[in-house]
Formats: structure tokens, sequence, C-alpha cells
């Protein structure tokens, strides 16, 4: 469930603990290797899993180190991007995978949903460590009716969170 762990943070349950040290798995239309650059472009319907975690969106850039083998260290998405795992789920325009840092950050209308609950913002930090999500007002939000939310800050965190029935 989230839990508002204060005024725009929630725990994200099921990204708390993730192996971001399991192995990558990918899908793609097309794939280009830049091996002088350690990275490798993902295009087409591009569709990344990590141990339950799925990445998706059109564009991916992987980049990685070669220390006795091949060992991805970060995920670039953009054109539109979804993280899932369990039943929360979190979208955006870009996101980044630091997979060493284990944060997962995403810009661009933000929006993360379990539940019935969701929070919208311009701004997403999810910490794999804790599996707390950090939502902020940088960039543009959105209202619940979807429209752009402007502010002198560059925005505001909406949300809609479910109450659970109480016996009377």
């Amino acid at each position: 469930m989230l839990s508002m762990g204060g005024g725009d943070a929630a725990q994200a349950q099921a990204l708390a603990n993730h192996n971001s040290g399991a192995p990558v798995d990918f899908a793609a239309g097309s794939i280009e290797v830049q091996d002088r650059a350690d990275r490798v472009v993902l295009a087409g319907s591009v569709r990344v899993t990590q141990a339950g975690l799925t990445v998706t969106a059109p564009r991916m850039t992987v980049a990685y180190t070669r220390s006795g083998g091949t060992d991805v260290n970060r995920l670039d998405a953009t054109g539109g991007v979804v993280v899932t795992k369990g039943d929360e789920r979190a979208s955006g325009n870009v996101a980044i995978y630091d997979l060493d840092r284990r944060l997962i950050t995403m810009v661009g209308n933000v929006e993360l949903r379990q539940r019935g609950n969701q929070l919208r913002g311009g701004r997403l930090v999810i910490d794999l460590n804790s599996g707390r999500a950090t939502v902020d007002g940088r960039g543009a939000a959105r209202g619940p009716d979807g429209n752009a939310v402007q502010g002198g800050t560059g925005g505001r965190v909406t949300g809609t969170f479910t109450v659970p029935e109480r016996k009377q």
C-alpha cells in the first residue's frame, strides 16, 4: 500500500529491496552496440526486465562497464516510460535507472499508482533500497483532469488516496 511518509513521499513496497544485481533481460525492435562508448542503444517498443521489475519505452540507452564481463550500470529511457513491479506502476516522459546507486529517477508528467492510489508531479525518485518514492513539482505537474498545473516553483504535487470502508 502507498503510505504517506511526509508531504510528498510514499512507500513503494514492491520496489523495496529490489535486486539490482540480477540479470537484465531486454527485447527491442533494434539494437546498436557502441562498444567504444560502452553503451547499447535499444529502439522500438523496448522492454527491459530485472527480477520482476519491468521498464518499457520507445528507446533506451544502456551504459555498461567491462570488468571481466559486461556489467550494466545505467539505463536511460525516453519517449514515454513505464516502470512496473507487482501492483505498482510509475510513468513519466524520461527515466534514468542508476543500478549502482539503486535509484530510478523519472521526469516529466510523472505518475505513481498503486491499488487506486495515485501521485502526480514533475519528478519522481524511487529508492530501491528502502522502497521510498518521492514526488516533487519540478517540471510541469498534471492535475486530476490531466491538464498541466503550473506554479511559481514549476508545479505542484497532486494525488488521490483511497480510503478503506470503515465499519460503523
